[in-house]
């Protein structure tokens, strides 16, 4: 039995890691500040004599005693990383170096939490792990973007001067059950949209595109890198390589909703990627690992949480 801490582990992302690494056999802290995580997300945890919650937020430093640490702490939709800029930056670089600097004390093995956003609005298609990426420095979303290229840079050097044992995951497009519903994202935004019957709002003419990946698929990626051995770093891609535009993802929510939903086209927003794709032979070659969960299997799987959701009158307010 491992001990683990899931930094944002009340998250969308952090609450499916935390259970799926109870279930197999590990004693797990969760510590969130709760800006963007729930207690809804993680109360069926609590009873969980193996899990234990905290309340922190790791721009401030923390000591604990464990043997691998996951950092997933930080706002992920635009929305929430722009409602405080400078704050996302904080989080992303001081809660790196926080993150690091226990796992140097302790000799834990720690896994970053990076994003697709690295690679900016791509000047090559599909992103190998290799390119550097296309990321405006100044823009609206270059808290995120830069917070964790930055945060990138402190895992590696922490790795090439301290020794640190480190992992990096490339995450992109993720959706599934517990995605905040009023997060700008497309498929949350979309799912309630159709839903409720109103306009499906596009941000531009539908043709920008996305590799959608399901929340199981990510998890089996992030463990089976998590376990190689401790010379191999990242960055490695997770995602899914199937590539569909945001139309077609919106006609299909609409078919699987028997929504009376119309489009409605709205303008593209500043530095707004128009295609995002992940070359995942890496992580094929490397863990044997790829994205299986098809569009349907996994919308079917979360239009029923939203739906469920809806139903019940408690829909979660974030910012």
């Amino acid at each position: 039995m491992k001990s683990i801490l899931v930094t944002g582990g009340a998250g969308f992302i952090g609450s499916h890691l935390c259970e799926r690494l109870l279930r197999d056999g590990n004693e797990v802290i969760c510590l969130d500040n709760f800006f963007t995580g729930r207690k809804d997300n993680i109360i069926h945890l609590l009873d969980d004599h193996h899990f234990e919650l905290v309340r922190h937020d790791i721009t401030r430093e923390i000591f604990l005693e464990v043997d691998e640490i996951y950092n997933l702490a930080c706002p992920a939709s635009p929305i929430h990383y722009q409602y405080n800029p400078i704050k996302t930056v904080k989080t992303n670089v001081m809660g790196a170096v926080n993150m690091l600097g226990m796992a140097k004390r302790i000799k834990a093995k720690i896994l970053q939490a990076s994003t697709s956003e690295v690679y900016g609005d791509p000047g090559v298609h599909p992103q190998k792990e290799e390119y550097w990426g296309n990321v405006n420095p100044v823009g609206k979303r270059s808290c995120y973007d830069e917070g964790k290229r930055c945060a990138e840079t402190l895992f590696m050097d922490y790795h090439n001067q301290n020794g640190v044992k480190i992992k990096i995951v490339r995450i992109f497009n993720t959706y599934g059950p517990r995605m905040l519903p009023d997060d700008g994202r497309v498929v949350s935004n979309f799912i309630i949209q159709a839903l409720r019957n109103m306009d499906i709002t596009i941000y531009g003419d539908g043709s920008h595109t996305r590799s959608f990946q399901y929340i199981d698929d990510l998890l089996e990626g992030m463990l089976r890198f998590m376990g190689t051995p401790d010379d191999i770093t990242g960055p490695v891609n997770l995602g899914n390589e199937s590539e569909c535009s945001i139309k077609e993802l919106a006609g299909l929510i609409i078919e699987m909703t028997n929504s009376r939903s119309r489009l409605k086209f709205l303008p593209l927003p500043d530095n707004d990627p128009v295609r995002r794709r992940p070359d995942t032979s890496y992580a094929r070659q490397l863990i044997d690992w790829e994205a299986k969960t098809g569009i349907r299997e996994g919308l079917k799987k979360t239009i029923g949480y939203f739906d469920n959701l809806l139903a019940s009158g408690r829909m979660p307010r974030s910012v």
